[in-house]
């Protein structure tokens, strides 16, 4: 199992936090499992951003605490992800986790797809 880092290189907004333990709530997901965040290749501009559960870290992942939400995060996603904020939002466009990623060069209209 990876180690805790210190520093939070990737950030979890308070609106995020309450859905994601609303979610395990509902789903009778135990509070020590993380939340997997990574990217994996598709969508409209090149990237997709991925959301999981996962009861455990894997080897090579990045073990992440913000805002009292353990984030794993693989070294591939890491690298695009640094930097990145996990918001959600229910308003007008939408409802659903937003990625205020500052590596992003471009992004599609739904915000779940992104290019760097």
């Amino acid at each position: 199992m990876a180690e805790v880092k210190e520093k939070t290189d990737i950030t979890v907004t308070e609106k995020a936090h309450k859905e994601i333990r609303r979610i395990m709530q509902e789903n009778n997901i135990p509070y020590t499992y993380g939340l997997r965040v990574g990217v994996k290749g598709g969508g409209c501009s090149g990237l997709t951003y991925t959301l999981n559960f996962d009861e455990a870290s894997k080897e090579g992942d990045s073990v992440i605490e913000s805002n009292d939400v353990k984030l794993f995060i693989d070294g591939k996603s890491l690298f695009y992800l640094l930097g990145t904020e996990l918001d959600f939002s229910a308003g007008l466009n939408g409802k659903g986790f937003k990625f205020h990623n500052p590596n992003a060069t471009k992004s599609c209209g739904c915000g779940d797809s992104f290019g760097v």
